[in-house]
């Protein structure tokens, strides 16, 4: 879940890819035939036919070049999370979100691959991908803190939930490209982001005091509706 796996060259009005795309797509044929860590900014704005200052316009320093979408990535899940109504299942509300980065993975398989492949030889990237992976992360987390607010452990449960589909999601991502792409990715994913919704999706029911020293406990089918757990409680309590 670092970023998202956008094909570059894709062409404008006149059939050129736009700056941004040649430059990266300059920079992974360099890194294909010399390597990363042999090539330098100069190479690729020499290969790209624009200078410096057009590189740093788009790309801060070279490994954001690896990865050239993932800030757009990131607010478009963001955008996302937020467009979410108040009775909306959080949990799958943010599976929903990761499946947002798979499908831009899955855009241009042979670039995913590539930089995959890329990562793994680099620590420096590796590191890099893992700081961009946290961010992602960390929007998730948020959204479900926000949705918990109030809740007993409610911020404990948004953060685990928050790993646990990062987790889920880069175990079927790294599959996938371990097959050079040639793999059903968004079957992987979903199959993967359902054992997370079978941990997490509904809330456990609680446990109501009848009295004094008199506790009762409900049990409940997972995501079995809110009437029902009322109805069930009441009759416990001899209310029905």
């Amino acid at each position: 879940m670092s970023s998202s796996g956008a094909a570059p060259g894709r062409g404008d009005k006149d059939g050129k890819p736009p700056m941004r795309d040649a430059l990266v797509a300059a920079a992974f044929r360099l890194f294909l035939e010399r390597g990363y860590e042999q090539t330098t900014v100069d190479d690729i704005v020499a290969l790209a036919g624009v200078g410096r200052r057009s590189f740093f316009r788009y790309f801060p320093s070279k490994e954001d070049v690896v990865f050239p979408d993932h800030e757009r990535c990131l607010a478009d899940m963001t955008a996302f999370l937020a467009a979410g109504s108040a009775d909306t299942d959080p949990v799958r509300r943010v599976c929903d979100a990761a499946r947002l980065v798979l499908l831009m993975y899955a855009e241009n398989p042979t670039f995913s691959v590539q930089r995959y492949r890329l990562t793994r030889q680099v620590p420096g990237l590796r590191q890099y991908e893992l700081s961009v992976v946290w961010r992602y992360e960390r929007a998730l987390a948020g959204y479900l803190r926000a949705r918990y607010a109030g809740l007993r452990d409610g911020i404990l449960r948004a953060d685990v939930i928050a790993a646990a589909v990062v987790a889920a999601h880069n175990n079927a991502l790294r599959s996938w490209l371990r097959s050079d792409g040639k793999e059903d990715a968004e079957a992987a994913v979903d199959h993967a982001l359902g054992h997370v919704r079978a941990s997490f999706g509904a809330e456990p029911a609680p446990a109501v005091s009848g009295g004094p020293g008199d506790v009762v406990v409900i049990v409940s089918r997972r995501g079995a509706p809110l009437w029902r757990v009322v109805q069930a409680l009441e009759a416990a309590l001899g209310r029905g």
